[in-house]
């Protein structure tokens, strides 16, 4: 501690050292001092002077420091001082950089030093291992020093994090601390840490951020919370801005229903806190960047979807009609309920169907147009309203269609202010803003839709007393013919061209006013100022848009004539070029960039978004057309015509195709069923002419039997012939029997056999392969004479079945001739007949019971011979494998020897003496002969 006295300490004798000789000092004390308190004070020493002497403190000491960090951190204390002393090198004061003259220099000693410290990367990865300590003295000095170091050296330290093993998962945890100070920190920290890097972001939201966010956001106060809420939101806008993937899965989590609560608006809407104004700003824009038009349409309108469903478009409607309400926390809220219902018909419907809260109630698209054409309104919310009021049109046919119906005779309502009348009397007031806003708003009316283009040309305009009305589309030219302002005619032009283009209807109307096209080429051959050149390209514009729609009704200004007026008049290439001059005007391009209109002033209100599809969907295809000859026009239109031509006569002949196509399948059909029903038919009539078949062979035996002569028809033949058959059956049935006899000696013998071979087992296996090889011949052919016997035995049962019904044939004969006698004779012999057969069948079943018997001991000899061959096949194995083992043994035994005999001859090289085995087993039993002798003296 004396050395701390003598350097910190109060005045010494002599020279007092400077402060680099103070560090320096304090850096050795540091690196050489081995008692932990002497190290801990000059790091101590150190962060009190680190704010003074930056330069020289981060100079010298950098090393050392972190060297604190990886070898000291079981001590908390001396990880504080050495963090905070870090965060002093690299991150200079405010209050400090705010006086300093050279605020860029300092910045660049805080940029020097970080990448000083990340080059190593361990060293960040050390931080993020502190920040899993819990002590307070560590943990926030780690946070704020990492904060630091992302806002001098954003990329590199986010790719170093990003490579960390749990990296972001540590970071995560800072939102999880119960003390505020780390927790708010954290927010900070984590801010820096998703700025423009979509990895990062994606790991942060999976880590669970959208629900602890969204809960800290509840416990704040959500929209009356302080600055720790704002802080939220900012980080919530890093996480979802331009990241679809979060979009996504934000909106899956079912978060977007849990940001209705933020938009809870009281009756009394004074004294808003600037907080609260950040505060929901930045909730509005959060809404917006879920349903931006520059995310994809299915992600976009599933968002639009989700939103309606769970009553948050209701909610901004609210805000939207409330009444206290801050002018740019309204105007933040008319843009988010434009993008919200763009594009959705379910949401646009809802829109439309919203009213002010006034007596009596209007349509809230009535009250915000009032606002668009009140030059009186500031010049962001008018252009709010009209962007509001061109999404609610955007792919909204119906809402296009309702909007010129306010226009029409017939729809208009002395007693209320509609739509069409504000959009009408703004594009005729002395505003020039308010001029160009209606003209670009009643554009959008007519924005792809050729219905409300025709039904537009309806609607006529009083001017004054005692004059008859005048169009609307020439009232338009009037106005602009009058030289008004450039922005009124500006936007006077665009809707003209948007309204006739697409519109040969509109085209005519507009070429019958005589005055039109001389206008137009007088606008554009003139050379004018530069102010007025975006007004000639318009202007030629609108010509060729009177070109290239033009259907030829008007026979002054078909498209030749006016084509040879623009070469006469203008030139076709300075046409070319002043058609050029409006893709190549400033503001263009920057309308072109997003629908919504951004403008800083409202002289720069100009070009409509939509407007410059149109330009360049137009600019190209006019050039073509004012540089075409007629020639080349009539080849054109000739090669249109037949190309129309052809594809009528494809599409008939598609049709055509397509209708033989079905015939052809019905047919396919109908030959289908059609053969099914012949197949049958045809089997039908086999089965008939087989039935017919057999009906003509009974006939014809009934007739051989019966004679030819039925009226002399013998009954005794008949039986006589009945009887042979009976004799033939007994002699059959006979010799059947024999042959069963034969078969079942025959079995006898085999079982005998069979009984041997057993007794004999294993030793006869070898023999007895031929007998049973013999034996399997032998039941084979048992078989074949079982098989031989059924079939006979069938051929019996159907003679059999033959006879009676030839008996009941004769017994019928013989009743329609009267003879009762013979008819008596023949019951008698029949019913004999009747008893034999059974005897026989009772016989025949006999049979059919020995052959299944005999079947069965067959497959049982045959069972045990296969029983006897397995038996047979072991034993071999066993013995191959047992000559297998000997003769591996004798291997072995020869091998022994071998070795016994060349240890034999290394020890008579040595020179012991060896006896051989023979030798010694003689002694051996020579001195068993001794022991022997001696045993029987002692007896």
């Amino acid at each position: 501690m004396n050395f701390f006295r003598g350097v910190m300490g109060g005045q010494q004798a002599g020279a007092q050292p400077s402060g680099v000789e103070t560090i320096q000092k304090l850096c050795d004390r540091v690196a050489s001092s081995t008692l932990l308190e002497d190290r801990r004070d000059a790091v101590r020493a150190l962060k009190s002077l680190s704010k003074k002497y930056r330069m020289e403190v981060g100079t010298q000491a950098m090393d050392h420091l972190i060297r604190i960090l990886q070898t000291d951190s079981s001590d908390s204390e001396i990880l504080g001082y050495a963090l905070d002393t870090l965060y002093n090198i690299i991150c200079s004061d405010e209050e400090e950089e705010q006086e300093d003259a050279q605020r860029r220099q300092e910045d660049d000693i805080g940029a020097q030093f970080t990448e000083r410290f990340i080059q190593e990367t361990d060293n960040v990865t050390l931080l993020l291992t502190l920040l899993e300590e819990f002590d307070f003295h560590v943990r926030w000095p780690a946070v704020k020093l990492l904060t630091a170091l992302l806002k001098s050296q954003c990329a590199q330290v986010q790719g170093i994090i990003l490579v960390s093993p749990m990296g972001v998962s540590r970071l995560m945890d800072l939102l999880a601390d119960s003390r505020e100070v780390i927790r708010n920190d954290g927010l900070l920290l984590l801010q820096q840490l998703t700025k423009g890097n979509a990895a990062i972001q994606k790991i942060v939201a999976f880590e669970n951020a959208f629900e602890r966010l969204l809960d800290i956001i509840t416990e704040e106060g959500t929209s009356d919370g302080g600055i720790v809420v704002e802080d939220c939101l900012l980080l919530l806008l890093n996480l979802l801005k331009n990241n679809s993937s979060n979009q996504n899965f934000f909106k899956e989590g079912s978060y977007i229903q849990r940001m209705k609560p933020w938009f809870e608006v009281g009756d009394d809407n004074s004294g808003w806190s600037a907080q609260k104004v950040t505060n929901l700003h930045l909730m509005l824009q959060l809404v917006r960047v879920m349903v931006s038009p520059v995310n994809s349409p299915g992600a976009t309108a599933s968002c639009q979807k989700a939103m309606f469903q769970c009553g948050l478009l209701q909610q901004l409607c609210t805000i939207l009609m409330a009444t206290g309400v801050p002018a740019d926390i309204l105007t933040e809220t008319i843009n988010t309920v434009s993008e919200v219902i763009r594009g959705s018909q379910v949401n646009q419907d809802y829109f439309a169907s919203v009213n002010a809260p006034s007596n009596p109630p209007r349509p809230a698209i009535v009250v915000l147009l009032m606002s668009m054409v009140n030059e009186r309104q500031p010049f962001v919310l008018r252009c709010a309203v009209l962007y509001c009021f061109q999404c609610f049109l955007y792919k909204n046919q119906k809402g296009q269609g309702e909007i010129v119906a306010t226009l029409l005779p017939s729809t208009i309502d002395a007693n209320s202010i509609s739509a069409g009348q504000l959009l009408c009397g703004g594009l005729f007031s002395a505003d020039s803003l308010s001029n160009w806003c209606a003209a670009v708003a009643l554009g959008h009316a007519l924005q792809d839709n050729l219905t409300q283009k025709e039904q537009l040309l309806r609607v006529q305009l009083a001017t004054s007393l005692g004059k008859p009305p005048v169009s609307l589309l020439q009232q338009c030219t009037n106005i602009l013919s009058q030289g008004s302002k450039v922005q009124t005619r500006v936007g006077l032009l665009m809707l003209l061209c948007t309204w006739i283009s697409n519109c040969p209807i509109a085209v005519t109307h507009f070429l019958h006013n005589q005055e039109n096209v001389p206008f137009l080429t007088a606008q554009i051959s003139e050379n004018l100022g530069e102010d007025e050149r975006l007004v000639q390209g318009l202007c030629a514009l609108l010509l060729g848009i009177c070109i290239y729609y033009n259907d030829n009704s008007l026979e002054n200004y078909t498209k030749e004539k006016l084509k040879q007026l623009i070469e006469k008049r203008i030139g076709k290439e300075n046409f070319v070029e002043k058609l050029g001059f409006i893709t190549k005007h400033e503001l263009y391009s920057r309308a072109a960039q997003k629908p919504q209109p951004a403008f800083s002033t409202p002289e720069h209100m100009l070009f409509d978004h939509e407007f410059t599809k149109l330009v360049k969907e137009l600019e190209g295809v006019i050039t073509k057309a004012v540089h075409k000859s007629s020639e080349e026009e009539k080849k054109e239109e000739e090669v249109k015509k037949t190309l129309e031509q052809h594809d009528s006569i494809v599409t008939q002949y598609k049709e055509l195709i397509r209708e033989q196509d079905a015939q052809i399948n019905e047919l396919k059909e109908q030959v289908t069923s059609l053969t099914s029903q012949k197949d049958q038919m045809q089997s039908a009539i086999t089965q008939q002419l087989s039935q017919i078949q057999q009906h003509k062979d009974q006939y014809n035996i009934l007739k051989l039997k019966l004679g030819k002569d039925s009226g002399q028809s013998d009954g005794g033949q008949v039986n006589g012939l009945q009887l042979e058959e009976l004799t033939l059956l007994r002699e059959e049935l006979e010799e059947l029997r024999r042959q069963h006899t034969l078969l079942n000696s025959q079995l006898a013998e085999k079982d005998t056999l069979i009984s041997s071979l057993k007794a004999e087992g294993v030793q006869s296996t070898e023999g007895s392969a031929a007998e049973n090889a013999e034996l399997l011949k032998e039941l084979e052919s048992l078989r074949v004479q079982v098989k031989t016997q059924a079939a006979e035995i069938s051929q019996l049962q159907r003679d059999r079945q033959e006879l009676q019904s030839r008996t009941e044939a004769t017994a019928a004969v013989s009743a329609g001739d009267g003879d009762a006698a013979k008819v008596t004779e023949l019951e008698n012999r029949l019913s004999a007949q009747t008893t034999e057969t059974h005897r026989l069948q009772e016989e025949v079943r006999t049979l059919m019971q020995s052959r299944a018997q005999m079947e069965k001991d067959l497959a049982a000899s045959t069972s045990t011979t296969a029983i006897l061959q397995t038996e047979k096949s072991k034993l071999q194995q066993e013995v191959s494998e047992s000559k297998k083992e000997q003769d591996d043994l004798l291997m072995l035994l020869a091998d022994q020897d071998q070795k016994i005999l060349s240890l034999k001859q290394r020890l008579k090289d040595l020179g012991e003496t060896i006896e051989d085995e023979d030798d010694l087993d003689a002694r051996d039993q020579f001195d068993e002969d001794d022991d022997d002798e001696e045993e029987d003296d002692d007896e």
